[in-house]
């Protein structure tokens, strides 16, 4: 570990740059999240100006991101707990690097075709597969543990700064030059990321078994899960709460914005803005913080209930600013719920399973993207788009502080488990 004084001692943020593979680790990452900044520019201008495609092309695309993660990631987590973890993320990086870059190559070339592109966006799903619990589970391998709430709310900030103004911004003056160049950008930000992975020194430990077979090791998993009550109510919960509002806050706040209120894009810009700026300001305050709290699982909760309600908002506002408003809370409540989450899960999952667990945990937080949107049209021309938003919101908070008054939901914190661990491993 790097010692340096100074503000790395005094700012959260900066505390787990001590730690040379954090570093390396996010200087990889945010460059890798600019570019997926450009890509959700770019994807969307490809499909509906270059290729002239529809709501149903595009919406072909994001199955094809979305598909290949629910198949994968269970046999992703395993692998990452009986491999080392920084090997997948590189082949998570590569196999993003190489599909993105052919679009780019393929665009500047005029030679793609929606099917084509839904393919290769495939394999794009697929690396993320590969990369996501591997990243997960690697963090507490490369930080002490008395910067995890640290180490864990640094996302929380570069991934709204990268993702939603950032690369947003690179990928619309990259549009000028061409689409292609916007995903070429994407491709490049995946093999600094990879480059930076491969200078960490970090090593995954012998012993885990690298020649027993996926199923028992995913079972061991799925049967690991089973037995934490606090862990299987909350990924439910998360099946749940997010079934009754992803769809309604992607497809129908857009509308409100842009429909209802008049808003231009440059409005819709502002309240995408507002909830990068939410998560930013709990990330900063969570770090500079350093601690979870007497009841960390209460407040997840709480926070949790408080960005699903918050969805009913946009059911109700008659202004932007309004909406502003609704969509810093809404995020910031959302990032505050990950940074508790993440640590709970990192300090007191055995490191040796760990990898299947966050798998479990990602591939159910996307699980129900598919039927989420499926539904939330016909609900919205039966009822009306407010009608939808209220009911999406107060059905998520009803469902989210449901489950805070299930038995064992709140283990973790009632029984000192939490708090023993980060001390037993400070």
């Amino acid at each position: 570990m790097d010692e340096r004084p100074g503000l790395t001692s005094r700012i959260g943020l900066l505390r787990p740059m001590r730690h040379r593979d954090f570093r390396l680790l996010w200087i990889g990452q945010t460059i890798s999240m600019t570019g997926d900044g450009t890509y959700y520019v770019a994807v969307a201008w490809l499909v509906y100006h270059n290729l002239h495609g529809s709501p149903g092309a595009f919406a072909a695309v994001g199955v094809a991101w979305s598909l290949p993660q629910l198949l994968l990631l269970l046999a992703s987590g395993a692998l990452s707990d009986r491999m080392d973890r920084r090997h997948l993320m590189i082949a998570g990086d590569l196999l993003r690097l190489i599909a993105i870059t052919v679009i780019g190559i393929l665009c500047l070339t005029q030679t793609i075709t929606i099917t084509i592109l839904v393919v290769l966006v495939a394999f794009y799903g697929s690396g993320q597969a590969l990369f996501a619990p591997a990243f997960s589970s690697i963090i507490p391998s490369i930080v002490s543990e008395d910067v995890l709430v640290e180490a864990n709310s640094v996302a929380q900030v570069v991934r709204p700064l990268a993702m939603q103004a950032v690369g947003p911004l690179i990928g619309g003056l990259l549009l000028v030059l061409g689409t292609g160049w916007a995903f070429i950008f994407d491709g490049v930000s995946f093999a600094v990321s990879a480059l930076c992975i491969v200078l960490m020194r970090v090593r995954k430990e012998a012993g885990e078994g690298p020649h027993e077979s996926l199923i028992p090791q995913i079972r061991d998993g799925i049967g690991y899960v089973r037995s934490q009550t606090w862990i299987w109510v909350a990924l439910v919960t998360a099946t749940v709460s997010l079934f009754c509002v992803w769809g309604p806050w992607e497809t129908l706040m857009p509308y409100v914005i842009s429909h209802d209120l008049s808003g231009s894009g440059v409005d819709l810009a502002l309240v995408f803005a507002a909830g990068g700026l939410g998560s930013v300001l709990v990330g900063i305050v969570a770090a500079q913080r350093g601690s979870l709290g007497r009841r960390p699982i209460t407040v997840m909760y709480l926070a949790w209930a408080l960005g699903m309600l918050m969805t009913a908002g946009f059911g109700l506002i008659t202004a932007v600013w309004q909406g502003l408003f609704v969509a810093l809370v809404t995020e910031g409540s959302i990032s505050l719920l990950i940074v508790i989450w993440y640590t709970a899960l990192q300090r007191l999952v055995p490191e040796q399973i760990l990898g299947r667990v966050m798998s479990l945990d990602w591939m159910i937080s996307i699980a129900g993207l598919p039927l989420s949107f499926a539904v939330v049209g016909p609900v919205a021309n039966w009822i009306g788009t407010d009608r939808t938003l209220i009911l999406a919101g107060v059905l998520g908070a009803a469902v989210t502080i449901a489950a805070m008054f299930i038995p064992g939901a709140l283990a973790p914190e009632r029984d000192g488990r939490l708090a023993e661990a980060a001390q037993t491993r400070a």
